[in-house]
Parts: C-alpha cells; sequence; structure tokens
C-alpha cells in the first residue's frame, strides 16, 4: 500500500482510502474523504469535506474537489460531493459540495471532465457526460445523461440540459436545452438535432429508423411549425410512440413549471434535421 502513496502526500489518517488507490505528490486528503478502488489522484490534488469517490477514477493534477460551495447562504453544514466510477477528471477540475444539509452534488459514472471545468453547488452530471475545457456550471445545474458541452462557456444556475444533447463552443446557456438537440450562439438556439450524437448511440441504426423519425418529426413540429409550445407538445403526443420521444415530451412539460427557466428557443435560421 505505502508504495502507492507518493511520501509528500498529506492524507488525514480518518480518511478512507480503498489499498489500490494511488495518491500522487503533495495531494491533500482530508478526514472524511472516501476513495475507492484503483482510483488515481494525482499531483496537487485537494480532497476535502465529505465527499465519496467510487471505483476507477482518474483525478488529474491540481484538481480540487469537495470544498465548500461558492454560495454566500453556505453556513458551514454538513454537505456532500458523490462521485461515481470511471470518471475523467482533468487538471484543474473544481467540483464544490452542496449548500445545505443533507445535499449532494453528485458526478455519475463515466464521464469527462476537461481541464479548468467548474462544477458548482448541487449540480448533478448523470452518466457518459463529456465537458470541454473552462466551462462553468452555476449552482444546481443538471447535465441528462450522455449531453456533450463544448469549451468556454457558462451555464446559469437551474438550468437544465437534456440526455444526448449537445452545446456549441463559447454560448450562453441560461434555459433548459432540449434532448437530442445542438444548441450554440450568444444568444444560444437550438439548431438542429444532434444528428452526430444520435448515430453515435445508436439511434439512427436501421433497427432504430422508426425513433429517429420519430424525432426528426418532434424537431420540425417544435422549431419549423411556427406553433405555440403547447400546441407543438400536443402534436408531438399524436407521433408513434418511443421512449425518446416520452422523454423529450416529459422535459418540454417540465421546462414549463414555475420553479424552471424555460426551454431555449429555436432559430429561424435552424440547419435541417435530414
Amino acid at each position: 500500500m505505502t508504495t502507492l502513496i507518493h511520501p509528500t502526500a498529506v492524507i488525514h489518517p480518518d480518511a478512507e482510502l480503498h489499498p489500490t488507490v494511488q495518491v500522487g505528490a503533495y495531494a491533500v486528503i482530508g478526514n472524511r474523504v472516501k476513495v475507492g478502488p484503483g482510483t488515481v489522484v494525482g499531483a496537487h490534488v485537494v480532497l476535502d469535506g465529505w465527499t465519496e469517490i467510487g471505483a476507477r477514477n482518474q483525478i488529474f493534477p491540481g484538481a480540487a474537489i469537495g470544498l465548500p460551495p461558492q454560495d454566500l447562504k453556505y453556513d458551514g453544514a454538513i454537505t456532500q460531493v458523490k462521485i461515481g466510477d470511471d470518471n475523467l477528471i482533468r487538471e484543474y477540475v473544481t467540483i464544490n459540495r452542496a449548500t445545505y444539509t443533507g445535499e449532494a452534488t453528485v458526478i455519475g459514472n463515466g464521464n469527462l471532465l476537461m481541464a479548468y471545468v467548474h462544477v458548482g453547488h448541487n449540480c448533478v452530471i448523470e452518466d457518459r457526460v463529456v465537458i470541454a475545457n473552462s466551462t462553468a456550471l452555476a449552482g444546481h445545474v443538471h447535465i441528462e445523461a450522455r449531453a456533450t458541452i463544448s469549451g468556454v462557456l457558462g451555464i446559469h444556475q437551474f438550468v437544465r440540459v437534456g440526455r444526448l444533447a449537445m452545446v456549441g463552443g463559447m454560448s450562453r446557456i441560461n434555459r433548459d436545452v432540449p434532448p437530442y438537440m445542438l444548441v450554440e450562439g450568444n444568444p444560444a438556439r437550438v439548431r438542429s438535432l444532434n444528428l452526430v450524437g444520435l448515430r453515435r448511440s445508436g439511434l439512427m441504426d436501421a433497427d432504430q429508423g422508426r425513433t429517429y423519425q420519430a424525432l426528426k418529426k418532434a424537431f420540425r413540429t417544435l422549431y419549423r411549425s411556427g406553433l405555440p409550445l403547447n400546441q407543438a407538445i400536443e402534436q408531438i403526443d399524436l407521433l408513434p410512440d418511443c421512449e425518446p420521444l416520452q422523454h423529450l415530451r416529459q422535459f418540454l412539460q417540465l421546462s414549463q413549471l414555475p420553479s424552471r427557466r424555460g426551454l431555449i428557443p429555436g432559430s429561424s435560421r435552424s440547419r435541417g434535421a435530414d
């Protein structure tokens, strides 16, 4: 075990590290931290607070995880960061704890957070999400599974980014990004279906042709028909049913709740979904 921990690392005796965890030079690990098997903690990494990290994660040099939230309402409450398995957390990523007692900032499994990504308090990142360099997530942002967030952009607090969505670089994201859509710009607009993401996910394979056609018709109904959102959703209800379409419909409806920020609108210059 001692051969896996660099002699300059500072690890509190109460920290719980699996014997297979590797810790690099000058890393600092606090007393309430738990780290699972096969995880690699790079040089100069700081792990603090009530932080739980799963198996086979790679945390690159300079990352800071589990420090208090950047929220003036925080009063020292016991809050958490929970990170799953098989994540790549690159250089100088910051992941803050939640604000109020019993709450958590949550990272799922198989995600890639590139250098200088900031994950604010109470954020949720599901599984297989890619977030590129120098992207900042404000508090309470929720990123659904397999979304791709390009670099050098900000996401407003309480915004939700849908499953398999793609957000273009240097965009300003201040409202919800619908699932399966490509969004970019300042102000951000829905431009098309995320064709690359759909293809990589298998939703454009021959046996999924019915699903893809339903999503394409839903896109045209939402962003090409000129119908108000409620009427567009009614038209989508008439399309052949499939799980991705159900998820899209539910996302659109929930985005209209008073607690949400509404949807990013479409663009008259949207590219076709063909």
